[in-house]
């Protein structure tokens, strides 16, 4: 402790103490500030949205034992996507500014990697939803993500993957083909994943 307080007393963040110390308890209890995943965003001029300038090199640099995301968006173009409504005339004014999406879905999965999280879906006749569960989660937590009796009641899980979604279009073709898995309780999650839990209480 008395280490960790000389570094931080220095100017250091958590981030950039070369121990680890995620077994001991008074750390877990600390919840130190410094310690938690960082993203930084940089807002930047239209030119400098792809590679950066000598501001965000600078900053980089800075920051470079941190650990941290780092994301380069301009305001000014997010500002201008948002304000228009066509999708085609979104992706031909992203592909002249030489971006291929927005800034936000590049901070959103940022965060995401940052945070170790990953989507699984659900999807039936009437919707299809998006699930939050931490990357390698088996599949009874993220039954249990949707409900809890779903966790406890667990069975098996139907998965499709998604590549696969994409390939065959629908469940009825996915099945023909022979892509649909059984899968226990030991699996582990993809990115991605569609599925279908099966469960008894």
């Amino acid at each position: 402790i008395e280490a960790l307080k000389e570094h931080v007393e220095n100017g250091n963040s958590v981030r950039t103490y070369n121990v680890d110390l995620s077994d001991h308890l008074w750390y877990k209890e600390m919840m130190l500030l410094t310690a938690k995943p960082i993203m930084y965003v940089c807002n930047v001029d239209d030119a400098s949205v792809n590679d950066g300038n000598e501001h965000t090199a600078q900053f980089k640099e800075a920051v470079k034992n941190e650990d941290a995301e780092i994301i380069l968006i301009s305001a000014g173009i997010e500002a201008e996507i948002i304000e228009m409504d066509d999708p085609e005339e979104r992706l031909e004014f992203l592909q002249a500014m030489e971006l291929t999406e927005p800034g936000v879905n590049r901070v959103i999965r940022a965060c995401y990697h940052l945070l170790d999280l990953q989507t699984y879906f659900t999807a039936g006749e009437k919707e299809v939803r998006a699930w939050t569960i931490r990357r390698g989660t088996k599949a009874p937590q993220a039954a249990g993500v949707i409900h809890t009796d779903f966790e406890k009641g667990f069975i098996r899980a139907e998965v499709i993957a998604f590549e696969d979604y994409k390939e065959h279009g629908s469940e009825a073709a996915i099945k023909e083909a022979g892509k649909l898995r059984v899968e226990g309780k030991e699996y582990v999650v993809k990115d991605g994943d569609v599925m279908h839990f099966r469960f008894n209480v």
